[in-house]
């Protein structure tokens, strides 16, 4: 007792004290808490443990549910029973996936997320038993077809990892991923007629095969090809097959006639490979995509994942995604961790790699070309993500920037244009305008290097002056008229920004004829502005406007606007919102006119487009073109209207449950809103270089861009402090209501005060107010 009680003694002046902590076996272990501090220091942090990859997987965010790594080729992941394709039930499996399901076909290695059109779900492998087989189950008739239900307390997923356990085959199945490889493992409870069934013939939405192909080159290794048509026109895919444990037998099928020899070649190819599961009962699956060939699918298997060793790779998945996500640290409650992280972890999926890992890739002329020196990427959804993924991207990503650009250029040359909505080697020429034009002249003007600038303006020149859509009218510094083309209104507001963008390059390169014209094209949007309405309108001569006209009417893609209407069109000026407001009367109509917007009744026709979503009267939080609006305030020197539009979208909008998605992720890009608008800032203009500043969530970020940090601290952070009062930069007073981007990359500390009120000077003064400044 003597002993114990020096020793507290001890203890207690060198002021070190005791912890106790309870292990995961229910022990109770003591430790000195200096050393448990020093423990904590040097161990490493994990974001995905935030990570919740299950948020928009229900109801309209189209999210992609699975195993896959930042930017990965592969998205390994279960596909569910399409319900009825139309806007309000098949539409919303998009991915393949919908939480709403109980069922489950099988595990395919493509998936768009978050998109409005359904495609991929390439390559088909089901771990199956008993009676082969080899239509899939219909959902009023599970007993039909192949597939199994499952329930969701026995699924997980984590950045890397999904896991499920097939009630019908009574199977554990684990999936990973590389940037190239699925590694699938299966744990057999039921071993009777233990089968893969491979289903080349899967699609999703309006996906269909034409040319499907399988090759047995011995016991344990498959290849082959799935040709097929849908979204994109001309898809290839290559793939390669390696199994841990031999085939006892196999059989191949075309639909479901038998085909004879070790190859089947159909339009609808399905195979299925027997194993011995009484004597192994575990089967590890490897499976490479490529979209040149089958030997370079094996070659990524070999370069990826040349063993067996499955919480290997699993793991190095998980370090992958710990690496990117921590690229912004926050510190916030946990829900809006949760929410931050699992969206910052969406806005990470797209744009994927598109190049085998000997640098092969499938051209924009369908045509393979060897490794061009930088990493080839797809899924380019640019109508979204010219907005805010792609300027987040060169805060978080700048070693990515030069590749997308890179790609671009490659892409304009192999098929005669920029692209426009580009996967899978294919232009689909989704959505309006030339979106790719912002992201390179984004690049341009912060100064990003790598890639030919001459170039790229030539690129960006030829998409302007194309002899269609408008863009011919345009030319001739005209309106568009709503008679001759649809969505005349919509197209000309993203031409005038685009139109922008190259005047700005124009005059960096010191291109001054060309600055001069592209600065007046920049600005045709004021001729679709009708004063007596107060609405950017259709109209059909300098003259006449169409009629009748109802701001509210957003049939989907026949109207003068896309998946909008005049309400949602009327801010689609980001590039001159001070030319808006002058265009408007001035700042207290303009201010009066925005307040009406989240004031209206948010009612809808029985047409209107499903992607408005996410409503606040008017205003469509669902829909990308919507963004930017809330943050316009302060451009009329009204910042704390800003702030209180935020902070209602965040807490309505973006919640830590399946449907915490008020529309399509877009690839990642409603995602990247709330990243960005989180820790306190949005690229309106995304050509210019600026932030502007709302209303922070989080108590502290640090950005890792460039060679040293950025950090944000927010002091006074709470749901009633919604208000910036003040800001320093550096350690001395910033007055702007804007944050430059060359100051986030160069490193230092932003500090945020807030309070309840708004603020007396904070961004009122004009000089302070968001402007055009590198």
């Amino acid at each position: 007792m003597k002993n114990r009680s020096l020793f507290a003694s001890f203890m207690r002046k060198r002021a070190i004290g005791l912890q106790a902590v309870v292990n995961p076996l229910g022990l109770i272990i003591f430790s000195f808490s200096t050393l448990v501090s020093f423990s904590q220091a040097g161990k490493k942090q994990s974001f995905t443990e935030y990570v919740d990859p299950f948020i928009g997987t229900a109801e309209h965010g189209h999210v992609f549910l699975g195993a896959n790594v930042p930017a990965g080729a592969v998205q390994l992941g279960p596909s569910n029973i399409i319900q009825t394709w139309d806007k309000f039930n098949g539409w919303d499996w998009c991915s393949g996936y919908n939480y709403s399901s109980k069922e489950i076909l099988g595990f395919t290695h493509t998936h768009l997320s978050g998109t409005g059109i359904g495609d991929l779900n390439d390559i088909l492998i089901l771990p199956a038993n008993g009676s082969l087989q080899l239509e899939k189950m219909k959902i009023e008739d599970p007993a039909s077809g192949y597939g199994s239900s499952f329930s969701h307390k026995n699924e997980t997923c984590k950045p890397g990892y999904y896991r499920v356990y097939l009630d019908k085959y009574k199977v554990d199945a684990q999936l990973t991923a590389t940037e190239r490889v699925g590694f699938h493992q299966y744990k057999y409870e039921k071993t009777d007629n233990a089968h893969l069934l491979i289903d080349l013939s899967f699609g999703m939405g309006w996906d269909a095969p034409v040319d499907t192909y399988i090759e047995k080159l011995n016991d344990s290794t498959f290849t082959g090809y799935r040709f097929s048509k849908g979204w994109a026109r001309d898809q290839r895919v290559y793939f390669a097959i390696k199994l841990s444990q031999p085939v006892t037998k196999f059989s191949f099928y075309d639909s479901t006639t038998s085909i004879a020899g070790n190859k089947a070649k159909g339009k609808f190819v399905k195979a299925a490979l027997y194993f011995n599961a009484t004597a192994n009962p575990k089967m590890g699956v490897k499976v490479g995509l490529s979209a040149v060939s089958a030997a370079n699918a094996l070659g990524n298997i070999k370069a990826e994942v040349s063993g067996w060793d499955f919480e290997k790779i699993k793991n190095q998945a998980a370090d992958k995604w710990n690496k990117e996500l921590g690229k912004i640290e926050i510190e916030a409650d946990r829900k809006i961790k949760t929410i931050f992280y699992s969206a910052l972890f969406h806005s990470l999926f797209a744009p994927s790699i598109f190049n085998d890992h000997n640098g092969d890739y499938l051209g924009a002329d369908l045509k393979p070309h060897s490794n061009p020196g930088y990493t080839t990427y797809n899924l380019f959804s640019l109508w979204d993500t010219y907005r805010g993924l792609h300027p987040l991207a060169t805060i978080i990503q700048p070693e990515k920037v030069s590749d997308y650009i890179n790609t671009f250029l490659a892409i304009y040359k192999e098929q005669g244009k920029l692209p426009v909505w580009h996967f899978q080697g294919n232009e689909t020429n989704t959505m309006i305008g030339y979106p790719a034009v912002p992201v390179i002249a984004d690049a341009i003007l912060k100064g990003f290097k790598g890639f030919d600038v001459n170039l790229a303006y030539e690129a960006m020149k030829h998409s302007a002056m194309q002899q269609k859509d408008g863009i011919q009218f345009i030319q001739k510094l005209q309106f568009i008229p709503a008679d001759s083309v649809a969505e005349s209104v919509a197209k000309a507001q993203e031409y005038a920004i685009g139109d922008y963008a190259i005047a700005q390059v124009a005059k960096k390169l010191n291109k001054q004829d060309d600055y001069r014209y592209f600065s007046q094209r920049a600005e045709l949007y004021k001729l679709y502005f009708d004063p007596s309405t107060g609405f950017m309108r259709g109209r059909l001569s300098k003259e006449t406007w169409r009629s009748p006209f109802n701001p509210f009417s957003a049939l989907h893609r026949q109207n003068d606007y896309c998946e909008g209407n005049a309400w949602q069109y009327t801010w689609l000026v980001p590039h001159d919102a001070n030319g808006l407001i002058e265009l408007m009367g001035g700042e207290q109509t303009f201010i009066k006119k925005l307040d009406s917007l989240f004031s209206a009744t948010p009612v809808l026709n029985e047409s209107s487009s499903p992607d408005i979503s996410g409503m606040i009267g008017q205003y469509a939080q669902g829909n990308e073109p919507n963004h930017h609006i809330t943050y316009l305030y302060a451009y009329a020197g009204q910042p704390w209207k800003t702030a209180e539009k935020i902070r209602q979208i965040a807490d309505s909008f973006y919640t830590a449950q399946p449907n915490g998605l008020c529309g399509n992720d877009d690839a990642g890009e409603m995602s990247t809103w709330y990243v960005l608008s989180t820790m306190g800032l949005y690229p309106v203009n995304p050509v210019s270089g600026t932030y502007v500043m709302g209303s922070p969530l989080i108590n502290k970020a640090v950005i890792h861009s460039g060679k040293k940090p950025f950090t944000i601290k927010v002091e006074n952070n709470s749901k009633a402090n919604l208000y910036i009062q003040s800001m320093t930069l550096n350690g001395k007073p910033y007055p702007y209501s804007y944050l430059l981007h060359k100051d986030i990359v160069a490193g230092g500390e932003l500090v945020i005060k807030m309070g309840n009120k708004p603020g007396e000077k904070w961004g009122i003064d004009k000089k302070y107010r968001p402007g055009f400044q590198f």
